[in-house]
């Protein structure tokens, strides 16, 4: 049985569609109920996760629709994708989000956000620096969390 649909802002939809169709590409169904479960999530996922969840909704997803329509989603600017220690991609949606950073685990692939005024400050500075017009950034600090810390990491 599929869960209720979730809603989501129009103008989401609305980006994604232009998106797909200035590339030649067709809002279907399946892309459609990907989009609708990626931005039920408030955490990271990874494309089996969604997988899994939509299967568990009701939805039939194939593996290989998902797998195609993450990238498509991260192109259009609704998601950001980050990179584990173990090169495994999660997922997080991005609209009115504010800029972040990432604590990542070494051992247990754990992502803790958080958000530095300071390196935001710097960032700045340095762009300026090298009149450099940044889009976005990424920061990313890897090793391990207090969890795996404890277990003698």
């Amino acid at each position: 049985m599929q869960e209720e649909k979730q809603t989501i802002p129009p103008q989401i939809v609305q980006r994604f569609n232009k998106y797909l169709q200035n590339n030649a590409l067709r809002f279907t169904t399946e892309r459609r109920n990907i989009l609708e479960q990626v931005f039920a999530y408030d955490d990271h996922f990874r494309a089996d996760d969604l997988l899994v969840r939509m299967r568990q909704n009701g939805y039939a997803a194939s593996r290989a629709t998902i797998y195609r329509t993450l990238p498509l989603l991260v192109k259009s600017g609704l998601l950001a994708e980050v990179i584990d220690a173990q090169k495994q991609s999660h997922y997080e949606h991005i609209h009115s989000q504010q800029e972040h950073a990432h604590l990542i685990c070494l051992r247990c692939s754990s992502i803790i956000e958080f958000e530095s005024p300071e390196i935001d400050a710097l960032q700045e500075e340095v762009c300026n620096i090298h009149q450099f017009k940044a889009v976005k950034y990424r920061n990313e600090i890897l090793g391990y969390c207090v969890e795996c810390q404890k277990d003698g990491i």
